[in-house]
């Protein structure tokens, strides 16, 4: 088993504890890699498209993005973390998300994701960790993902987990150790089941691509479409390779 694990801060606080308390039960079972935001990938994103309209590997900051991307895609789990700041999802964990536009279901979605589980860990001090959540499960939606975890949490009181309450640390812990427990039981030579909505999004962008490709049956996320199939009858959550692989 392979778990990507991707730290929205190289800080090793709260969330950081939680997390290492959620991987804990995978740690002899699993092939753990994670990543640090934003040691591992220091540039923003700056708008120019070129991933959209050129290929992915046209990118500024390719050799990060391709490192980080073949993890996601190997990965039978991928693991999310990020405490809120100022109520959302940190700048680099937003960073890094934006250079994935290219696999946003419009454009060139990879169809390992609609087989794959993801776990986000979030917590915040007062009020954000939902929306900082709802930040990340944004992106992985549109990647493909449906089966989404979400630990979320306010601390209500120190930013600092050896100065918060033993008692509020012990809930804490409790909680995150459930969601870990869920997670650990499941069979992931089985691939995930896509839910109603990602099949929603998947049958609104096929019919925006069939369009295009009337128009314009040179476009590059079109021909990617219609080399898999998807213009036609053949569907991501449908694909007997991945079915196979996630058998072995």
């Amino acid at each position: 088993m392979k778990i990507t694990v991707i730290n929205g801060t190289e800080k090793r606080g709260v969330t950081y504890r939680l997390k290492e308390i959620f991987l804990e039960p995978f740690k002899e079972q699993a092939a753990i890699t994670e990543y640090y935001l934003p040691k591992d990938c220091p540039a923003f994103c700056i708008g120019c498209v070129n991933c959209i309209l050129k290929g992915e590997h046209t990118c500024k900051d390719a050799i990060y993005i391709q490192k980080i991307e073949k993890s996601l895609l190997e990965a039978d789990l991928i693991v999310m973390t990020s405490p809120s700041y100022v109520m959302h999802a940190t700048g680099a964990m937003k960073a890094l998300l934006d250079h994935f536009a290219y696999r946003f279901m419009p454009h060139r979605p990879a169809p390992e994701m609609f087989a794959k589980r993801a776990v986000i860990i979030t917590q915040c001090l007062g009020a954000g960790a939902k929306s900082t959540a709802k930040d990340i499960k944004h992106s992985l939606s549109w990647w493909g993902i449906t089966k989404i975890g979400i630990f979320q949490d306010a601390l209500m009181g120190d930013i600092f987990w050896d100065r918060i309450p033993e008692k509020r640390r012990r809930k804490l812990t409790e909680k995150i150790e459930k969601l870990s427990e869920k997670y650990s039981c499941i069979d992931y030579t089985k691939p995930a089941r896509s839910g109603i909505i990602v099949k929603i999004k998947f049958c609104f962008c096929r019919m925006i691509r069939k369009s295009v490709y009337k128009k314009y049956p040179e476009d590059l996320d079109t021909n990617y479409w219609s080399e898999r199939g998807w213009l036609e009858k053949a569907r991501p959550w449908k694909d007997k390779n991945l079915l196979d692989c996630n058998a072995k």
